[in-house]
């Protein structure tokens, strides 16, 4: 079975905080170990910032998240369309950083694909960015709760 949900957020830095609580929330249904509901929470922050900091660098712009979970696998796309990167291929590149005066790492990129298990990136056709992850789950069983009589 599949199961899905769509988050619209506005590119500000409160949201990040709400955007990877909400992604990690829906994915704690298929109740998964909390190794795995870190490393999602990581990426995804990730993701959003990324979106806040460089795709509206004069403006306020929308995010769009789409999370689909299916049997153990979840796929995370987040989308923006804002001004898009020149070489979506460059930017994976550890250390790159179109902002060096701005004390950022370069890794954000980097990161997401360290937690994840595939990270594609590309503009989109009109404006903006498309960022989509993968990640088995790994699942745990249900605890039970036995009585003590």
């Amino acid at each position: 079975m599949k199961n899905e949900m769509i988050l619209h957020i506005k590119a500000i830095s409160q949201n990040e905080a709400f955007a990877r609580s909400t992604v990690a929330a829906f994915c704690a249904q298929v109740n998964p170990i909390l190794e795995d509901i870190i490393d999602i929470k990581t990426a995804v922050s990730e993701a959003v910032t990324n979106c806040v900091v460089h795709a509206y660098p004069d403006s306020i712009g929308d995010i769009k998240i789409h999370v689909a979970l299916k049997n153990d696998t979840v796929t995370i796309t987040i989308t923006d369309f804002g001004i898009g990167i020149c070489d979506p291929e460059k930017a994976r590149e550890p250390f790159y950083t179109t902002k060096p005066d701005e004390e950022r790492s370069g890794m954000g990129f980097t990161v997401m694909e360290s937690f994840m298990d595939t990270l594609e990136v590309k503009n989109n056709s009109a404006r903006g960015l498309t960022i989509k992850m993968t990640k088995k789950l790994t699942i745990t069983e249900q605890c039970k709760m036995v009585a003590n009589d």
